[in-house]
């Protein structure tokens, strides 16, 4: 799995580029970009070791384990020319690049608050989420929000304390009230604190591509169908960050 060669570019993916909420944020999706996708399957299935992910690090409901090194770089290097059409990034420029094998298995109910909630990345403007599908429906895509007190639908350095005090007096006053139901599961359409601007489906072996500084999150069921990577919601999330000389 360290060799690229197992992941080959694909014959002709289909791409497409959608442009979301009031602002129209790219979100560039592509299907079949690389094979070998079901190669990835069985390794998460049968030597990752994926594991919960520490609350002080990262708010993911579920569990992770690192991607292989040559999935990551055949993946970036058929990404790279899409990255620079669509996002502007220097097809051979340095970047910071981590990328984990994930899988969302925690029942709503064992999650907080703010984990069932639309969240960003990263304020930076300039890192990608990559978001590779392992799996297909009947698990959820990913939608994306409007924080309706702000009106944010991305939140970059001069919006995040605004955005951060608003929020976090919001959910202080969810919590306060018995049997919320913006409390009680994870967020999958619009609510009381949020609006939904669209919506990605999931299919086994689609790349979406999207700031990761925009308001988002899995379309979640509230009791994970299974935690076994052949059949759960399994994902590779890569995230890209060009380095600015």
């Amino acid at each position: 799995m360290s060799d690229p060669a197992a992941f080959a570019p694909g014959a002709a993916p289909r791409v497409e580029l959608l442009r979301v909420g009031r602002d129209r944020h790219p979100v560039l999706i592509l299907d079949g970009l690389l094979t070998g996708a079901e190669t990835l399957v069985d390794f998460a299935a049968e030597t990752a070791v994926l594991a919960p992910v520490k609350a002080a690090v990262n708010f993911y409901p579920g569990v992770r384990a690192p991607a292989p090194p040559g999935y990551v770089q055949a993946l970036v290097t058929a990404l790279r020319p899409y990255l620079a059409e669509t996002f502007g990034i220097a097809p051979g420029g340095k970047a910071h690049i981590t990328c984990a094998l994930s899988m969302a298995t925690l029942p709503a109910d064992q999650a907080t608050f703010a984990q069932r909630l639309p969240h960003i990345d990263t304020t930076s403007p300039i890192q990608l989420a990559i978001l590779h599908y392992l799996c297909g429906p009947p698990h959820g895509g990913t939608a994306f929000y409007r924080h309706r007190a702000t009106g944010f639908e991305a939140v970059a350095p001069d919006r995040a304390q605004t955005y951060l005090a608003a929020l976090r007096e919001e959910m202080a006053a969810e919590e306060k009230r018995d049997h919320s139901p913006d409390q009680e599961g994870y967020v999958v359409a619009s609510n009381a604190l949020f609006e939904q601007t669209a919506v990605v489906a999931p299919a086994f072996n689609r790349i979406v591509v999207y700031a990761s500084n925009l308001l988002h999150a899995g379309v979640l069921p509230d009791r994970p169908a299974s935690a076994d990577p052949r059949h759960g919601r399994l994902t590779a999330n890569t995230f890209f960050r060009p380095e600015i000389a």
